[in-house]
């Protein structure tokens, strides 16, 4: 007999998997027409430009438990080092070859000992890490950012997100999300997503009491990277 709670997580996993596949093109789509100079801008990501951020999304969508783990391992435990030698790999030798290699993982399930919410949370964050500072604008759909938020606001797994919230009142102004207790940071979930992962500059789109206390979190180079 089938599990029915078995079935139903399977099906969360795949809708989610959907997710991911629809905002990897998407990305792969805003970034066809980048000149060099583009290319080369420097990213969200402290120290990387769009491309590197771009080739270490790829380097997490080829990576299974096995090969994560062997990485791991050769690198002597280092998860900075890992994802630094992962990155080099999937970079190509031109922006060309960057864009190709993450054209061919757009559909592809692969995934390092991650839950699929949190390879969806990395491709909208360095999604946006990516387009920021290109001025490119992208349209998420509402439920699939609020997941993601959901995911983030009580976990600390990729990158510190679930303690930089404690005390804090989070509340979307755009959609359902909302959590914890204390001073207020209300605003559009996408950018209370992006400053609950580190990224300073978002808290300019948002209000509230907590907003200078959630801002004095975030690092001073936001975060990058998952263990991956």
């Amino acid at each position: 007999m089938t599990d029915p709670e078995l079935t139903a997580e399977r099906g969360h996993g795949s809708g989610i998997w959907a997710s991911i596949r629809t905002e990897r093109a998407a990305l792969a789509a805003d970034l066809a027409e980048l000149t060099e100079a583009q290319w080369a801008t420097p990213s969200l990501c402290a120290g990387l430009t769009v491309r590197e951020v771009l080739a270490h999304l790829t380097a997490g969508a080829s990576l299974d438990t096995v090969r994560w783990l062997a990485g791991v391992i050769r690198c002597r435990f280092d998860f900075d080092k890992q994802v630094a030698v992962r990155l080099a790999e999937q970079l190509g030798v031109d922006p060309a070859e960057t864009l190709a290699r993450f054209r061919r993982i757009v559909p592809s399930t692969t995934e390092p000992p991650l839950p699929a919410i949190a390879m969806l949370g990395e491709t909208l964050v360095h999604g946006e890490d990516i387009r920021r500072p290109l001025g490119i604008r992208h349209a998420y759909p509402i439920d699939v950012v609020t997941r993601v938020a959901e995911y983030y606001q009580g976990s600390d797994m990729v990158v510190v997100a679930k303690k930089r919230l404690a005390g804090l009142r989070l509340a979307a102004d755009d959609g359902t999300f909302a959590t914890g207790s204390g001073p207020v940071v209300s605003g559009p979930t996408l950018a209370l997503v992006m400053a609950m992962t580190g990224r300073a500059t978002y808290c300019d789109e948002l209000e509230g009491d907590g907003v200078e206390l959630l801002r004095g979190r975030c690092p001073h180079d936001d975060e990058h990277g998952s263990r991956g």
